[in-house]
């Protein structure tokens, strides 16, 4: 990890990033939307090893529910 002062020593846009002559840019556009489809979770280390990318935890959270589900069917038959 980076220290704090190595990090502020960059922090400075680059010429070439000339955002005012930019047209038709709207700051925060998809904000709103993307607030009420995604969640973010801190995992703890641990599980984090297990599941290193999005696509691996959302596979295991979607059997654990499809399991859940089943389960749930089978207890009101």
């Amino acid at each position: 990890m980076k220290a704090k002062h190595d990090i502020e020593a960059n922090d400075e846009m680059r010429d070439e990033y000339d955002f005012a002559s930019m047209k038709g840019g709207v700051r925060g556009k998809y904000a709103k939307a993307f607030n009420h489809t995604a969640t973010t979770v801190l995992l703890d280390s641990d599980v984090a090893e297990i599941f290193p990318d999005s696509q691996s935890v959302n596979e295991a959270l979607r059997t654990l529910a499809r399991a859940l589900r089943k389960g749930n069917d089978n207890a009101q038959q």
